[in-house]
């Protein structure tokens, strides 16, 4: 049974520690918070003690700690936890800052300890279907690459000061899911943002529109496109034209009732946000975790992943801020 302490009980703490409870072979024994009524309240809902980050990341009894804090933090506990002999499981991103991210995965490389960054999209049955057809040669070479990321409605102003920005924060995913399904980095990023769907984004300096473009060196191309808006709910989409055909991925919709009459066909709307889309894919996320602990296996996801898709999110919000095209072997 592996025993874990979790950083962090707010939004995205709650979805791991659901995660954590329903696994057979892993038990949730303490939480911590900035916030102790957080704590306290995710606690005892779920049979946990309430302690404070620097004595679960202490405790000997505790094999792994999940760490889904504020950003600013991650890079401070994913060293102090594998320093400690912990496993860590690490909410994305690493860092907002791209060299502390690099200096944060060679300290955690010297203990030997496992770190996986947490890209749960990997994790979704659907994409996980995809990336099997194009490994399979099902579609020939996969030649372009189209994910369309739209949140219902942007986050709070406030939230979006201390994000990283939409590239750090949003897009991260993304470029995550880029490498996943073509399985190697681009070479080279351009990028465009604007502001039009809130004006208090822009003059906080960030965008809330964005279209990424992505060239490999074998040719293959990749176009991101992100909105933090979509009025007809949570937008996630992929498409993958390879030489033999097209694999694709559509929306999750509310229930799959169709209505067709005089007036026209109608059908549901897709899920609202990512916890009704995404939770599936974080509790097999939280699974692959534990089996490759408890096997000593690879795991799905690592730092260098998380340090790869920072770099390219870097990349492009350069590319953004001036109109040019980066090198990801510049950044």
């Amino acid at each position: 049974m592996l025993k874990v302490g979790l950083l962090g009980a707010g939004r995205i703490g709650n979805v791991h520690a659901e995660a954590i409870v329903a696994h057979r072979d892993s038990q949730l024994v303490a939480v911590s918070d900035v916030f102790a009524e957080n704590a306290e309240r995710l606690a005892a809902h779920y049979g946990a003690q309430v302690a404070s980050s620097d004595a679960i990341i202490a405790d000997p009894d505790i094999d792994a700690v999940l760490i889904a804090t504020s950003t600013d933090t991650h890079s401070d506990f994913i060293e102090a936890a594998t320093e400690a002999g912990k496993a860590v499981l690490c909410e994305k991103p690493v860092d907002l800052d791209l060299e502390r991210a690099r200096q944060c995965k060679a300290a955690a490389d010297k203990t030997g300890k496992p770190v996986m960054v947490g890209f749960n999209r990997r994790f979704d049955p659907n994409f996980q279907a995809l990336k099997s057809a194009a490994d399979a040669g099902e579609i020939g070479k996969a030649e372009l690459l189209s994910i369309a990321s739209f949140d219902p409605a942007p986050p709070p102003v406030d939230y979006i000061k201390v994000s990283g920005g939409l590239f750090r924060d949003m897009m991260i995913h993304d470029f995550d899911m880029a490498n996943f399904i073509m399985g190697d980095l681009p070479e080279t990023i351009s990028a465009v943002g604007s502001s039009i769907v809130d004006q208090q984004i822009g003059e906080a300096g960030d965008v809330d529109t964005a279209i990424v473009t992505m060239s490999y060196a074998d040719g293959r191309l990749a176009v991101i496109r992100n909105s933090r808006r979509a009025a007809y709910g949570y937008d996630q989409r992929v498409e993958l034209l390879g030489s033999k055909g097209m694999l694709q991925v559509e929306n999750m919709l509310e229930n799959s009732l169709i209505k067709s009459t005089e007036g026209g066909v109608t059908g549901a709307k897709p899920t609202y946000f990512f916890l009704e889309r995404y939770m599936p894919a974080y509790k097999a996320e939280w699974s692959a975790f534990v089996d490759a602990i408890n096997s000593g296996g690879d795991l799905p996801t690592s730092l260098e992943d998380g340090v790869a898709s920072l770099a390219m999110a870097e990349a492009a919000t350069r590319s953004a801020q001036s109109g040019q095209p980066v090198k990801l072997a510049d950044v």
